[in-house]
């Protein structure tokens, strides 16, 4: 017996990522929005009760208070290799499960397995030891849901995320491997993808790798997605003559500085919206949002969309022009511009369109 598409059928919701912690419910009351998502490191469970952890008080006080949730389970295996089946390391891994799940099982609508599993591991085991692990904890928390949460269980589970599929030597036999356990695990709703992309076009390839490989009945989230890429290649760039005038910055200025300077001393909320609508690489895809979702919208199979809530400490720290400048994809901007002096963060050039493309 397959899951019910999610009753939000195409919502776009705020994503925290790491920074749970930073939500603020005035500034979800004004995006408008419903969903709430973040992720939870699988190794902060040997810290303490992970029910005291940030990351899941607040998602499960979001949905007290009667927002929609997600959670990732994110397991960084950067610098270690993924333990094998029968192991002391990956009884380790399922005691760290048995502990996490009654936290959020039953309390968050929609539970994905993995945040981004082929960014997230060594490059060398990318094959299909990435899959047995994954494969492993994913039959675990379906085993777990099944025991101890009922026919009826609020939480959804989804396999995520996979990233670059624009790319073709990320379509690789470990990524089809991914699918096919997706579609062939009647307990799992769907993939979760990551589009982060140099050009608005290069989503679609996502989309061709992953509806062929699902079942009919299946959904998609799409819990992160950027032009980082894209807003990368331009960091080296002058910035306008205009604004360089107006707010008494020397002709040939580049766009990192005039941001560095913004993360400085943050700018007024107008000169921070004149930053961004006097550039004509951030103009040229100033439709970005409305474009993505009614791409994604379009397959009729999107469950969930999330996109960067809020700036954090991590996307500005010794800020460059090398510095992935995940900042410019915020919806709120405290790092960048001044609050708007009520406590809350002042809002970033997305927030009219995000308003817009809200749905129940």
């Amino acid at each position: 017996m397959t899951e019910q598409l999610p009753a939000a059928h195409g919502a776009l919701g705020a994503n925290f990522n790491q920074n749970l912690d930073a939500l603020d419910y005035r500034e979800l009351r004004e995006s408008g929005t419903r969903w709430v998502r973040g992720f939870y490191p699988m190794p902060a469970t040997d810290q303490g009760d992970p029910a005291g952890h940030f990351a899941i008080s607040t998602i499960t006080e979001a949905g007290s208070r009667g927002y929609d949730t997600i959670l990732s389970l994110k397991w960084p295996y950067n610098a270690a290799s993924f333990p094998q089946p029968g192991s002391a390391a990956m009884a380790a891994e399922l005691a760290r499960l048995d502990r996490v799940l009654p936290t959020v099982l039953n309390k968050v609508d929609i539970l994905a397995i993995g945040n981004e599993p082929f960014i997230e591991s060594l490059p060398a085991e990318r094959d299909e030891r990435l899959n047995v692990f994954y494969e492993t904890v994913a039959r675990h928390v379906i085993d777990h849901r099944r025991e101890h949460c009922g026919t009826n269980c609020r939480t959804t589970l989804y396999m995520g995320a996979l990233n670059r599929l624009d790319l073709a030597d990320r379509r690789t036999p470990a990524a089809e491997r991914w699918m096919a356990f997706v579609r062939e695990t009647p307990e799992i709703q769907g993939v979760d993808i990551h589009p982060h992309i140099p050009a608005p076009e290069n989503a679609q390839a996502f989309l061709d790798f992953i509806l062929p490989r699902m079942r009919p009945d299946q959904t998609y989230l799409v819990t992160e997605f950027s032009l980082v890429w894209y807003w990368k290649r331009h960091l080296q760039d002058p910035v306008s003559g205009e604004f360089a005038e107006r707010y008494g910055f020397a002709p040939g200025t580049k766009v990192w500085e005039v941001i560095k300077a913004a993360i400085d001393e943050p700018f007024s909320r107008k000169q921070w919206n004149d930053f961004l609508t006097g550039s004509p690489w951030f103009m040229e895809q100033a439709g970005f949002l409305r474009s993505q979702l009614a791409l994604y919208r379009g397959t009729g199979r999107l469950a969930v969309a999330t996109y960067g809530f809020k700036q954090d400490d991590l996307m500005v720290g010794n800020f460059g022009p090398n510095k992935d400048p995940w900042l410019l994809n915020s919806v709120f901007v405290p790092y960048t511009a001044k609050s708007p002096g009520n406590g809350t963060s002042a809002p970033n050039y997305w927030l009219k369109d995000f308003k817009a493309l809200q749905r129940s």
